[in-house]
């Protein structure tokens, strides 16, 4: 995508992500073409067989989310890895990376203001129609079928990227891996808002809860977030 401001400049692209997110989330972007030597040793020995390329990938993630620690005025702190390699944020942050071969962000908060946050980057314009069924439930088949049959496939990368940024955005707090029959999307098309609703109880969040969120197109990519509120529990 070499003519899609979002790759090659990073103000645009840190100026949507924001647009993302209410108060009190930070934004980094960081390009795996940027010199990898900045990656913590305890960061590197978290990826010891990798490849050059997702060695990269890995050091962009890193590096973006630690720029959004620096907005937040956090010292720059090693990003780890939990047992099942999911970021392990510094005490009192909370964050999310998204990454695609070519950019990564993040977005990060205090775990004061901010339970825990989702972000999803994905490319690729349409998405293919034979993965609709794997990936939306009826409802949402339904609501693509009386869309523009031209924006149907845009709409269903959406759906999918939506259903990314909340699943990030719950396994914080659940420590639960979900089916993408778990949430269920509603896009407000003329708002860039969507609400992800939980089909069912999953940890502390009861079934038919709703995650707001927002979303963005930008040439052949949708990126979508959200941040859930420090009392957003059952009861």
């Amino acid at each position: 995508m070499s003519d899609g401001g979002l790759i090659f400049d990073p103000d645009v692209t840190e100026a949507l992500a924001r647009s993302l997110f209410a108060k009190g989330v930070e934004i980094g972007v960081a390009f795996p073409w940027e010199p990898a030597d900045d990656l913590d040793p305890r960061e590197a020995a978290c990826m010891p067989r990798a490849v050059d390329t997702r060695l990269r990938e890995f050091a962009a993630g890193r590096r973006a989310a630690r720029r959004a620690m620096a907005a937040l005025g956090l010292a720059p702190q090693p990003i780890l890895h939990r047992t099942d390699r999911s970021p392990d944020w510094p005490a009192g942050v909370t964050g999310s990376i998204t990454h695609i071969q070519s950019l990564a962000i993040a977005a990060v908060a205090r775990d004061a203001d901010h339970l825990a946050i989702g972000i999803d980057l994905e490319e690729g314009g349409d998405l293919p129609a034979d993965l609709w069924p794997e990936i939306c439930t009826p409802a949402e088949l339904a609501w693509l079928s009386v869309q523009p049959e031209p924006h149907r496939g845009r709409l269903a990368r959406l759906i999918f990227s939506a259903k990314e940024a909340a699943y990030k955005a719950q396994y914080p707090v659940t420590g639960q891996f979900l089916e993408f029959s778990a949430f269920e999307i509603t896009p407000d098309l003329e708002t860039g808002q969507f609400e992800a609703v939980l089909t069912a109880d999953i940890g502390p969040f009861p079934a038919r809860m709703h995650f707001p969120g927002r979303f963005v197109f930008e040439a052949d990519m949708v990126m979508t977030g959200l941040a859930l509120a420090p009392n957003m529990h059952a009861g």
